[in-house]
């Protein structure tokens, strides 16, 4: 089935509504679909040639446009051997393997990375292409260079154009030939539907539940379905030479228990990494905070401060109301401003303007 009856498909039987944004993008990604399905050339009798990569596709613009949704229907009419990741974990898994090939005293390590994903798959699909951080925009260049060589076509999406990747970082001129390799390789699209189908699906629903108990779990869990469609996996965040594991997460969704965030020795650069890779947290079973918890409190403040300042849309159940959370003991003036940014945080569409 083409992507297009699939969407269609999906128009007709009421599980979508359509958006002549996303239909826009509908041949592009049947162009793709096709040419992957066509058969390969019979390979010499001595010479094994890599397949040739098709054009691929970099989907960009605004979240709850559409555009991980769009990129799921393709993956599912995709045959040939393929893969499909959120790219913060992809590039968790890039850096183990290289680490790996590192101990057996390679000089490139990239190398048998790259070899090893281009003999096995020629699709590859990312949600969310975001680089921020140094040590992945000095590798993804040379990784992607090697995976198109190996006949590997990519289709990604991401909240931003390819020339905003990675904007005022570090050694950012070190950057750009991947930006122009993007380019020359996949068809930039940008969705810019004016619907967030997202926003849609959570308008009006509420974000802070309490007490903590059965009924708001169901809540918590009813939210996860919306958003994910009760597909998960753990993500691994690695920060400063240290695994931090979120437990459940699928498309730029995290969900985890307070204790989980919270009651490790965890510090901000651990919790600005989940803000970074999650454009949503649903954190459950938040305690109530004081002298006998008061390590837990701290990170607490500190994880509310880094979802606060990345605009991550929380949902959360708690013992109390944020007002009534910590009212004893060091550390409850403080609190103050957390419980003030928790009630803020509640507000329906607060988080919806990310990048």
């Amino acid at each position: 089935m083409s992507v297009e009856q699939s969407y269609r498909s999906r128009v007709a039987d009421g599980r979508l509504k359509t958006d002549p944004s996303q239909e826009s993008l509908l041949p592009a990604m049947d162009r793709v679909r096709d040419a992957l399905e066509k058969p390969q050339p019979k390979r010499g009798l001595f010479r094994k040639a890599a397949p040739e990569a098709v054009t691929g596709l970099y989907i960009w613009g605004g979240v709850g446009r559409g555009k991980s949704m769009l990129m799921d229907l393709m993956f599912a009419e995709v045959t040939v051997a393929k893969e499909r990741h959120h790219f913060h974990a992809f590039m968790q898994w890039v850096h183990g393997e290289m680490k790996k090939a590192r101990a057996t005293g390679v000089d490139d390590a990239i190398k048998p990375v790259a070899e090893d994903l281009a003999g096995r798959i020629r699709f590859l699909a990312f949600d969310e292409m975001q680089i921020t951080d140094i040590a992945d925009a000095m590798i993804v260049g040379r990784l992607f260079e090697r995976l198109f060589d190996g006949g590997v076509t990519v289709v990604t999406t991401s909240n931003r154009p390819p020339d905003d990747l990675y904007k005022d970082g570090l050694n950012r001129q070190l950057f750009l030939p991947f930006i122009d390799l993007l380019k020359e390789k996949m068809e930039v699209i940008e969705l810019s539907s004016d619907n967030d189908h997202r926003q849609g699906r959570l308008a009006g629903t509420e974000t802070y539940f309490t007490p903590a108990n059965a009924k708001s779990r169901q809540a918590l869990d009813e939210i996860w379905q919306s958003l994910t469609d009760g597909k998960e996996e753990p993500l691994t965040l690695h920060v400063q030479g240290r695994n931090v594991e979120i437990p459940r997460f699928h498309n730029g969704v995290a969900r985890a228990k307070f204790y989980d965030l919270c009651g490790r020795a965890l510090g901000a650069a651990d919790y600005l990494a989940l803000a970074d890779a999650a454009r949503v947290l649903i954190l459950e079973d938040i305690p109530r905070l004081g002298r006998s918890n008061f390590n837990e409190a701290k990170r607490f403040v500190t994880l509310i401060d880094a979802l606060y300042e990345a605009k991550v849309k929380l949902f959360c159940s708690a013992a109390d109301l944020p007002d009534s959370l910590y009212v004893e003991g060091p550390g409850a003036f403080e609190f103050e401003r957390t419980a003030s940014r928790l009630a803020e945080m509640q507000a329906d569409g607060w988080g919806d303007a990310r990048d």
